[in-house]
């Protein structure tokens, strides 16, 4: 069975690996490209700043590395001592992941746990609610969208719906927060091969892989005239479950974002 990989080139590679190694015809078609980000002096300011914030919130993989990648000389660290109490907050394994090639001490990191249904901003909150008291003061680090991401926004399926949402819950109880944008998302330029590979994977069977909405919109706006009526997608979360049915695929599947879970739903639709 073919699997299309969508993820962007840096993170791609290893979902491609691991589906082959299992047996899967993988292929990588990314569908979001990450540059860094558009204000480098933004991120060194935040950089420098880092010891008036109790915790980072991490959006995702990319923003650790983006973020870390201009990290300053001295700059503050992240500790859990009496003398520095940075936490690192992120929603998945992924991004637990970034930090830890970061250097980053793991008693410092909350997120949800490995065996939670599912990662994101509503189940790290679960987490970290109880930190969370009047003054505290979070520093969210993200990414700035593609050209296309206003398609998937319209609908309410904006892959910053979940960061949103946690900002909301740092404000409702007295908590302040802030933002940084570490790492530019683009649209794809897909080569004429990889055009041919769209058409033929949206209606051969293929099973898309997705874990970002902003991924479907971005297909959907570089194919414009493609149909997905018989295109068949698993998903990593609601939101993108949501945005793939808005795009027209027949059958889509929810899965958790583990390989394990990921190979049992591509099963599934087999």
């Amino acid at each position: 069975m073919r699997v299309i990989v969508t993820r962007p080139k840096n993170e791609a590679h290893k979902w491609v690996e691991a589906l082959a190694d299992a047996g899967y015809d993988a292929l990588a078609l990314p569908l979001i490209g990450v540059l860094p980000a558009p204000d480098p002096s933004a991120v060194v300011a935040a950089w420098k700043r880092l010891h008036t914030f109790d915790a980072v919130m991490f959006v995702s993989g990319n923003a650790v590395d983006h973020f870390f990648a201009l990290k300053p000389a001295l700059a503050p660290e992240f500790a859990d001592d009496d003398a520095a109490k940075i936490r690192a907050f992120v929603t998945g394994p992924g991004s637990f992941s970034a930090l830890k090639r970061a250097q980053v001490d793991a008693q410092c990191i909350d997120m949800p746990d490995r065996d939670a249904g599912q990662f994101d901003s509503e189940a790290l909150w679960q987490v970290v609610a109880h930190r969370v008291q009047p003054g505290y003061r979070v520093l969210i680090v993200r990414g700035t969208g593609s050209a296309t991401a206003g398609d998937a926004t319209a609908f309410g399926l904006s892959d910053g719906a979940g960061r949103d949402w946690f900002a909301d819950q740092v404000r409702a109880v007295g908590g302040v927060v802030e933002f940084v944008v570490s790492y530019q998302r683009r649209p794809p330029e897909l080569l004429e091969t990889e055009r041919e590979l769209v058409c033929r994977a949206a209606t051969d069977g293929s099973v898309w892989l997705f874990s970002s909405s902003e991924a479907i919109s971005n297909l959907v706006a570089a194919c414009p005239e493609q149909g997905w009526s018989q295109a068949k997608a698993v998903v990593t979360h609601s939101r993108i479950a949501q945005a793939a049915r808005q795009a027209g695929f027949s059958v889509v599947c929810e899965s958790r974002p583990t390989l394990a879970a990921l190979m049992a739903s591509i099963e599934s639709l087999g």
